[in-house]
């Protein structure tokens, strides 16, 4: 009795990662590379289309969708493969992000390849595939509620470190400015701080969000 292939899609906007994945995945049996995207925007549409298994999904596309988005319109179709986050960043706002968009796995692209190869058939069996400094971090939120961040918290704390001012965050999140600083008092004194500037820099040194640069 013969097993079908697992079909894989990668999405990424770097050719020369597609191609290291590539050829990695190929040399792994019953895997079998059966497209590629370089938008996040192609992704939905390539998954869409059906014939995937796992879809390989990094997180950041440039100025087009982000990959949480993408992870989000991929698994809200009935019958949708399994999105497998492969990404560099592991701060809190975009771990939660993949999550909660429905992603099976999240992995560092630092992992070694017998690591990717598992989590892939992980998430192709329909389990969970966490790397072990995810799940971690996962676990902590998890004995710390009171002190954690909150997902829309990290959101509007991610784009004070990226430059953004209040009203522009207002618009970006559809939030009215009161709401946004309200969520930076309750930032404020979660990390115990006293300004904007003194935030970013806790939160970016706890990885909790991505540091600007």
């Amino acid at each position: 009795m013969t097993t079908e292939p697992i079909r894989l899609l990668l999405a990424d906007d770097h050719p020369i990662v597609r191609a290291g994945l590539r050829a990695v995945l190929d040399t792994e049996p019953g895997f079998t590379v059966a497209g590629e995207a370089a938008t996040a925007e192609r992704a939905v549409e390539l998954a869409a289309s059906g014939g995937f298994d796992v879809v390989l999904m990094d997180l950041q596309f440039g100025a087009g969708m982000h990959g949480s988005a993408a992870t989000a319109a991929i698994t809200a179709r009935p019958g949708a493969p399994r999105v497998l986050v492969l990404t560099t960043y592991d701060t809190d706002a975009d771990i939660l992000a993949a999550v909660e968009a429905g992603a099976a796995g999240y992995l560092l692209k630092d992992a070694p390849p017998e690591e990717l190869a598992a989590a892939v058939r992980t998430a192709a069996a329909g389990q969970s595939a966490l790397a072990p400094a995810v799940a971690h971090r996962l676990m902590d939120r998890m004995r710390t509620p009171a002190e954690a961040l909150t997902r829309r918290e990290l959101e509007v704390l991610q784009l004070v470190g990226d430059g953004l001012s209040n009203l522009q965050i207002s618009k970006r999140l559809f939030l009215s400015q009161a709401t946004v600083k309200s969520h930076l008092v309750h930032i404020y004194a979660k990390l115990g701080v006293e300004s904007r500037t003194a935030a970013v820099a806790a939160a970016g040194a706890r990885r909790l969000i991505r540091q600007p640069g």
